[in-house]
C-alpha cells in the first residue's frame, strides 16, 4: 500500500515545480502566471498569496472541465497558459498539477514548498481583507496536524 508521500513522490516526477523566489519574479512580468490555489476556503481566507484564485482540490477536475466552463472561466481559459498551483506544502500541489497535466494544462507548475517555503523566503502573505498575516501566524496555521474531528465514523 502507497502513503500519501509516496503519491507525491510518485507524481513529483512528472510534474514541474517552481520555487517561491523564482515565482516571485514570475509575478512581476508583464503576463503573470495564474495563481492558483486548490486549499480549501476557510485556509485561503486565511491566508493567500495577492492575486491567486482559490478552487479547492475537492472540485478541481470539475472546475477544469471545458463542459463547466461556466463555474470557472478563468481556469478553463487558462489552460494552454502558465498556471502556478499552490497549497500549504507543496505536496496538494503536486498531486492537483499532475491532475491538470492529464487534463491537458501542458504549463502547470506547482510551488515546491507550498505558501511554508513562500513565508520562509518572507514573502507576504494576504487574509481575506487583504492585510499582511504576521509571518509567525503562518508559521503556526501551516503547522497543524490532522485531528480527530476531521474524520467521521
Amino acid at each position: 500500500m502507497k502513503s500519501f508521500q509516496d503519491l507525491v513522490d510518485e507524481y513529483a516526477k512528472h510534474i514541474n515545480e517552481i520555487m517561491p523566489w523564482d515565482l516571485e519574479q514570475k509575478l512581476n512580468q508583464e503576463i503573470p502566471p495564474l495563481l492558483l490555489d486548490i486549499r480549501e476556503p476557510s485556509e485561503f481566507a486565511a491566508m493567500h498569496i495577492r492575486g491567486s484564485k482559490n478552487i479547492p482540490r475537492g472540485i478541481l477536475e470539475i472546475a477544469c472541465d471545458p463542459d463547466n466552463a461556466s463555474d470557472a472561466p478563468e481556469l478553463v481559459n487558462a489552460r494552454y497558459q502558465e498556471v502556478v498551483v499552490v497549497c500549504g506544502s507543496g505536496k496538494r500541489s503536486a498531486m492537483a498539477t499532475y491532475t491538470m497535466k492529464e487534463m491537458g494544462y501542458e504549463h502547470a507548475i506547482s510551488l515546491k514548498t507550498g505558501l511554508k517555503g513562500w513565508n520562509d523566503f518572507d514573502l507576504p502573505l494576504l487574509n481575506k481583507d487583504g492585510n499582511i498575516v504576521d509571518p509567525d501566524q503562518v508559521i503556526n496555521f501551516l503547522s497543524f496536524n490532522t485531528i480527530p474531528q476531521q474524520f467521521t465514523k
